[in-house]
């Protein structure tokens, strides 16, 4: 009975290693890790409303196809579409499958598949705005064009000369477009079917133009994976399913006949790629170093114009108006100011149309950062007053009332020169966290400092280049501040 079951143990083991294809095999049943960015939505991956923890999709439903043509489990992995081909290159997962353009720039670490789907440019406009009707009329009239960040849509938009507001995700540009910020947007035939053409305030001009190609990125090491991605794709084509699971999604048309064979990807790399020399990006990185500047002195001026008048109330003011002002202070320093510009810049425009309110609060990106930071600052500015002037003695008070100075003359004469002395420090130090707290204005289609680093190096792939000039440009505004505070410090102190 042992030697019987020692060979029926010995023929399984041969069995399971012959079935698994040797080495290669036994590794094929780890489930593969697919990358993508839900946050982008329908049609390509979103969360089910249906069904929560699922996922929706023409590119969910194109992973469960792939899944039996391979023979593999595909798992889904959340990944920031802005760290795809980084995060592909680390190995964080097999493979990234997002609305994946081919560019000669990606091409050169990413080992893309053949590509799964032709996509298009639509333009889309108000649909009570009669001006723009091309990209051509948006440059001669000045009209300023939404769309993604490192897409062929940018690229278009940058080769004609077209102004141009970046965005981190689909919804925003259309939401821009409605409420009169942009002039029109220029993205994906697949997004702007689904974000745009059922809107009644927007519509489509022109036909769609700009083919290109979505495909599968695979690490260039990963040469065997990518061919047996390859195949299956070319049989979810040959037997109908790849079309099939487009028209679900209401995204086939004729481009997609284009498929196969030839894909035109070898055409695609043969062109000259965007060149990102030291002189081009240096440039744009001022352009972004000005806008944080512009931004961060503002800001600060505005807190400090709210934060003193914050600060005089709850130390001298009547128990009302102190009351207001330390609910003023908690309230601020107590939530994000991430969410305050979400409210500001998104949630304004939608309260204004509710009550037919001012079209001003319908704020302008920029108009939206400065209002945000400058009340978010102020709660921590004002505290920074309060805490100097209160450190003042009262004798100060007592010496000045005692030469005959009204209360205000004392304050503007002895008290606030000698609390400068206590809250320029502090005050610095704010200052300089404002120019690096800037960097989060992308998320309201502000280009600064670090949006520009971040275009610049995901088009290049030059992230260290790039980043240790961006790095030299943050220390060129934040160092002086430093040494002008200290100089300040010794020409105010007491010694003097």
């Amino acid at each position: 009975m042992r030697s019987v079951a020692r060979l029926l143990l010995f023929a399984g083991l041969l069995g399971s290693v012959a079935g698994c294809g040797g080495h290669d095999g036994l590794l094929g049943r780890r489930p593969l890790h697919w990358a993508a960015d839900s946050e982008g939505g329908a049609p390509y991956i979103a969360l089910d409303p249906k069904e929560p923890g699922h996922y929706i999709g023409f590119e969910v439903d194109l992973a469960k196809a792939l899944e039996k043509e391979i023979g593999r489990p595909i798992q889904f992995v959340q990944y920031d579409f802005k760290s795809l081909v980084p995060g592909l290159e680390r190995g964080d997962f097999d493979f990234a499958m997002n609305g994946l353009e081919i560019t000669p720039d990606r091409a050169k670490v990413v080992r893309f598949t053949k590509p799964y789907y032709i996509y298009t440019l639509q333009l889309v406009v108000r649909a009570d705005d009669n001006r723009f009707t091309t990209l051509e009329a948006c440059k001669k009239l000045h009209g300023v064009v939404g769309t993604l960040e490192d897409t062929a849509a940018e690229r278009i938009l940058d080769k004609l000369g077209v102004a141009k507001k970046i965005f981190g995700n689909q919804v925003e540009p259309y939401e821009d477009l409605q409420y009169g910020r942009l002039d029109a947007v220029l993205l994906d035939l697949p997004i702007a079917i689904y974000y745009a053409k059922p809107n009644p305030k927007l519509k489509f001009v022109g036909k769609p133009f700009g083919a290109g190609y979505y495909a599968i990125g695979f690490r260039k090491d990963n040469e065997a994976l990518a061919q047996q991605f390859d195949e299956a794709l070319s049989r979810l084509l040959a037997n109908g399913q790849l079309r099939r699971i487009y028209e679900k999604w209401h995204i086939w048309n004729d481009d997609q006949q284009n498929l196969y064979p030839g894909h035109g990807i070898e055409d695609l790399l043969s062109e000259s790629a965007r060149r990102c020399n030291f002189a081009y990006y240096f440039r744009l990185l001022l352009q972004g170093a000005l806008v944080t500047v512009q931004l961060t002195v503002t800001s600060m001026l505005l807190a400090v114009a709210l934060g003193l008048p914050i600060a005089l109330l709850r130390l001298y003011g009547p128990p009302p108006l102190r009351l207001l002002a330390m609910i003023y202070v908690e309230f601020f320093r107590g939530i994000p100011v991430l969410l305050l510009l979400y409210f500001l810049y998104y949630g304004l425009p939608v309260v204004a149309d509710a009550y037919q309110l001012p079209a001003a609060l319908k704020l302008q990106p920029i108009e939206a950062a400065i209002l945000g930071f400058g009340l978010n600052y102020a709660a921590y500015q004002a505290e920074i007053f309060r805490g100097g002037i209160a450190s003042i003695p009262l004798g100060q008070w007592e010496a000045g009332a005692s030469l005959g100075m009204s209360r205000p003359h004392i304050f503007r004469r002895i008290i606030l020169p000698q609390a400068i002395r206590v809250i320029l420090p502090p005050s610095t130090n704010d200052f300089v966290a404002l120019f690096k707290d800037t960097s989060i204005v992308s998320i309201i289609a502000v280009v600064e400092l670090t949006k520009q680093y971040q275009i610049l190096a995901k088009s290049s792939l030059k992230y260290l280049e790039i980043g240790f000039v961006t790095a030299m440009l943050y220390l060129l505004m934040s160092v002086p501040l430093g040494h002008l505070s200290r100089y300040l410090e010794r020409r105010w102190g007491k010694g003097r």
